[in-house]
């Protein structure tokens, strides 16, 4: 259950629990309606990966998954020939309920993590991304993949959970520090029109960006 149904006092907890599970049905049904080809695959693909015991590390061990109902041959068309419609996703999230500050405010924050794929040379688009060493910097390392964007709104609380709204790959060619501010404005903007929020905005800078540049 979100954090964030917890801390509402005053309604009693199976009444906090309905509320849950009431919007993750809801999502369910709307991510659903975002899948335009191989649903049925993708979606079973998608409780595997979530309800797994642990990290998926190859794509066979999800066939293993109770929730994967499929073939290993079904995982593989659904990733080659479906289809999932991002813009729909995006208003999706933009519609479930999020974290906010104790103020009041919906706190947005953005990173960039990077999907390493040094060994598939034959893969478009990958360029060197900064990989961190452990302890001295003289261990840090560039290796191929594609670095995207993640936008989230963050837990008032001390703890790790967020709530991811948008995810975007970074071109060799492109600007960080402008994508980011395209991104921040894309995401204050769907929840907004979607979900009728205020939403005041709170500057959480990351390295490399211009603070100046993406405005208050």
């Amino acid at each position: 259950m979100p954090r964030h149904y917890r801390r509402n006092r005053g309604v009693s907890p199976t009444s906090r629990a309905g509320e849950a599970l009431s919007a993750l049905s809801r999502f369910r049904v709307e991510f659903y309606g975002c899948l335009y080809s191989r649903a049925d695959a993708l979606f079973e693909l998608t409780d595997g990966i979530l309800c797994a015991d642990g990290p998926v590390k190859t794509l066979v061990e999800l066939c293993l998954a109770v929730e994967h109902r499929r073939g290993y041959g079904a995982l593989y068309a659904a990733l080659d020939r479906g289809w999932l419609e991002p813009t729909r996703l995006r208003r999706a999230l933009a519609g479930l309920p999020l974290p906010r500050a104790g103020d009041g405010r919906i706190v947005l924050a953005v990173g960039v993590s990077n999907w390493l794929r040094p060994d598939a040379p034959t893969s478009d688009g990958r360029q060197f991304c900064h990989v961190y060493g452990c302890g001295d910097r003289k261990t840090d390392q560039f290796a191929p993949g594609w670095p995207y964007s993640f936008a989230a709104a963050l837990e008032a609380a001390r703890t790790s959970w967020v709530a991811l709204l948008d995810a975007v790959r970074l071109g060799p060619a492109g600007d960080a520090t402008a994508g980011t501010a395209a991104q921040l404005r894309d995401v204050v903007e769907r929840e907004s029109a979607v979900a009728c929020r205020e939403v005041r905005t709170r500057r959480i800078g990351r390295s490399g960006l211009h603070h100046c540049r993406l405005g208050p």
